[in-house]
C-alpha cells in the first residue's frame, strides 16, 4: 500500500472548497473505499485517523482522510454553526470523487463533529454510502445531557458502527445505546473501556486502531 497527498480543485466554482487530504491506496484489486474526517479541534493528520487509514489500507480498503472545508479556511479553532452544510457538502464531494476513482462500495466515517456531519449527510441521502463509522459521536455537549443531537437518527437508513469511550463526556455508554435505538438501520456500539472523547490514549495506542478496523470489517461484512 502507499499514501500521498490528495487534492482536487474545481476551477469552475471558486467558492467551493477543494477535496484535500491524504489518500492511502490499498494493494490488490479491491474497489471499495472509505473516507474519514476529523473532529472540531483536529484535522486530517490526527493520530487516530492516520492509524486507521494505514490499517484499513492494509486490509484492502483504500482510505481518504480529508480536511473539512471549515478546517481548510481556518487552520485552528472550532467550526461555527454556519459551517455545517458546507462541511457536509465537502464530504459528499469527497465520496463522489472516490467513487469516480475506485468505483466500488463506499463507506464514510468521522470523529466527533466530523462523524456527526457525516451521519446528517447520509441521513439525507441513503444512496451515498453503504456504511458509516462514527467515532466518539458527540451525543450532547458535556454537562448538558438534555441537548441531544439525535433529530436525524430516525432518518438514518445506513448501517452504522459507533465507537465510543466509556468515559466520554459527550455521551455515556447507556445514553448512546438508547440513542442508537432510534436508527431503523442495523447499528452497533463498540464501547472502549476507560477511554475518553479522544479514544486513542497511551494504554490502547497499539491495539485500538486494529480493533476498530476489525469491528468495522465484521459489521460491514467486508
Amino acid at each position: 500500500m502507499s499514501h500521498g497527498t490528495f487534492e482536487l480543485l474545481n476551477n469552475l466554482e471558486p467558492d467551493v472548497a477543494p477535496v484535500r487530504g491524504f489518500l492511502h491506496s490499498a494493494q490488490g484489486d479491491s474497489a471499495e473505499f472509505i473516507v474519514l474526517t476529523h473532529g472540531a479541534g483536529g484535522n486530517a493528520k490526527a493520530s487516530l485517523l492516520v492509524a486507521l487509514a494505514e490499517r484499513f489500507a492494509a486490509m484492502g480498503l483504500s482510505t481518504l482522510r480529508v480536511d473539512l472545508p471549515f478546517r481548510q479556511r481556518r487552520p485552528t479553532g472550532p467550526p461555527s454553526p454556519s459551517d455545517a452544510q458546507r462541511d457536509q457538502d465537502g464530504l459528499r464531494r469527497a465520496v463522489q470523487l472516490m467513487k469516480e476513482r475506485f468505483g466500488g462500495r463506499a463507506f464514510l466515517g468521522g470523529v466527533s463533529y466530523g462523524g456527526r456531519q457525516a451521519s446528517m449527510l447520509v441521513a439525507s441521502d441513503a444512496s451515498l454510502v453503504a456504511g458509516l463509522l462514527l467515532l466518539s459521536y458527540p451525543l450532547h455537549p458535556p454537562g448538558r445531557p438534555a441537548q441531544l443531537r439525535t433529530a436525524h437518527l430516525p432518518q438514518l437508513q445506513t448501517p452504522t458502527l459507533f465507537v465510543s469511550g466509556t468515559r466520554d463526556a459527550f455521551g455515556t455508554e447507556e445514553e448512546l445505546r438508547e440513542a442508537i435505538k432510534l436508527i431503523p438501520a442495523p447499528a452497533r456500539l463498540v464501547a472502549i473501556e476507560g477511554a475518553g472523547h479522544g479514544l486513542l490514549q497511551k494504554s490502547n495506542r497499539e491495539e485500538l486502531p486494529g480493533k476498530i478496523v476489525a469491528e468495522f470489517q465484521s459489521f460491514m461484512k467486508l
